[in-house]
């Protein structure tokens, strides 16, 4: 009996040994690995990674970021990369309206339809156009009356549309991209940034993105790892702002928090970044040229709810930095696959002050974030952007074509 249970002992003891090397050599175990440099450093993992460091690496302060994309191509790569994102290359998601598929042809009552845009509006003039729409649909968009003398819509943002609309009259759109979203009440269609609502219009398009210089340096700030700049001081935001930039170096640009000696400071220290240098500079002038000088970008949301994802990110993720974003909770909805840090997933600014200085100091896991632009591994970005203000006019007048027009 002795023998017996002796024997058991071993044969189980074998078997677990071999579950285990089974286990290590697919890869579902990992062993740490031993790094003989003293200056190392391990990345904290985070669920908001799209990959998971555990080996040490030798600490690297880079500065050249094409040199940090050749490191990623050879111990990464865009095969690997695409492999681990494939399941959210063509996920769909309710947070965006599915405006690339195909429409009902026969629905649509009207063969062409005029927009007039009126009042006074942020909305940029070059958005006057002759459009072009799926199922053979014309959309002229306007803000001149010359040009379209009897309107199918009239489109509003700063101003209510009339209370009443007769009999033969034009349909009344209403636009409201402010975090509140609120409808006038009185529209036949509303434009908002929620999927919810009749056409929805994201801040990803090229059209925030006018009269910018667009230089972009290869060479990012070795010591000043962070960008940030507003001038609208909300106290929440400057709150939030001032407590991780205090872990972090940072230049601080704009009327909040200012650490660079006045407001315009970006042009002197980047002078390549000058827009038209016979004018007075404005402040967005030089935005994505000189954040490019960065690794980081603070972006912060005036308001933090769903889907309210605004230019402050797309900005930064433009020009080659990777956002620090605090904002939408949904945000990872909108943006490609491992290209921000969402500081929300983090349980102090300590832990993520840490995970920016780590990251900051490791090429490789630096370039990671920048692989989606360069592995074309869009995820649901791709309908962020087709859902942006520069589609409008299409989705709009498809909408009025649909109700009728004046007919409606």
């Amino acid at each position: 009996m002795l023998i017996i249970k002796s024997l058991n002992t071993i044969i189980i003891s074998m078997m677990f040994g071999f579950t285990i090397l089974i286990l290590f050599i697919t890869g579902f175990l990992e062993f740490p690995s031993v790094s003989s440099s003293s200056s190392s450093s391990l990345l904290p993992s985070s669920s908001l990674t799209g990959y998971k460091i555990t080996a040490k690496r030798t600490i690297d302060p880079f500065v050249d970021l094409v040199g940090a994309f050749k490191k990623w191509d050879s111990e990464v790569g865009c095969s690997q990369f695409r492999e681990k994102h494939k399941f959210v290359r063509n996920r769909s998601t309710s947070c965006l309206q599915n405006v690339n598929g195909e429409i009902d042809c026969k629905a649509l009552k009207m063969n062409h339809v005029s927009v007039l845009v009126k009042g006074w509006t942020w909305i940029p003039d070059n958005l006057d156009n002759m459009y072009s729409c799926r199922c053979g649909l014309t959309c002229l968009w306007t803000k001149s009356p010359v040009l379209a003398d009897k309107p199918d819509v009239l489109l509003f943002e700063t101003t209510t549309p009339p209370f009443q609309r007769r009999e033969g009259d034009p349909l009344r759109a209403y636009m409201d991209l402010e975090a509140e979203r609120k409808r006038s009440g009185v529209e036949d269609i509303f434009i908002g940034y929620h999927a919810n609502d009749d056409v929805q219009a994201t801040y990803a398009g090229s059209l925030f993105h006018n009269n910018r210089n667009y230089h972009v340096s290869p060479y990012k700030n070795k010591d000043i790892l962070v960008y940030w700049s507003s001038s609208r001081c909300l106290p929440r935001r400057n709150k939030l702002a001032k407590e991780l930039l205090s872990l972090l170096p940072h230049h601080s640009f704009g009327k909040c928090l200012n650490n660079v000696g006045g407001l315009d400071m970006a042009l002197s220290m980047y002078p390549e970044c000058s827009n038209n240098p016979s004018l007075a500079p404005k402040w967005w002038d030089h935005l994505h040229c000189s954040m490019s000088n960065y690794k980081f970008v603070l972006a912060i949301e005036n308001t933090m709810i769903d889907s309210y994802v605004t230019e402050k990110l797309f900005y930064a993720l433009d020009s080659g930095a990777i956002p620090i974003y605090f904002g939408a909770p949904n945000v990872l909805e909108f943006v490609p696959p491992n290209s921000i840090i969402d500081g929300s997933k983090f349980s102090s600014m300590e832990e993520l002050a840490s995970y920016v200085k780590a990251l900051a100091n490791d090429p490789v896991a630096y370039a990671e974030y920048h692989a989606w632009r360069r592995c074309g591994v869009l995820g649901n970005y791709g309908n962020t952007r087709a859902a942006s203000l520069d589609t409008v006019p299409c989705r709009l007048c498809e909408v009025v074509s649909r109700k009728g027009g004046r007919k409606a």
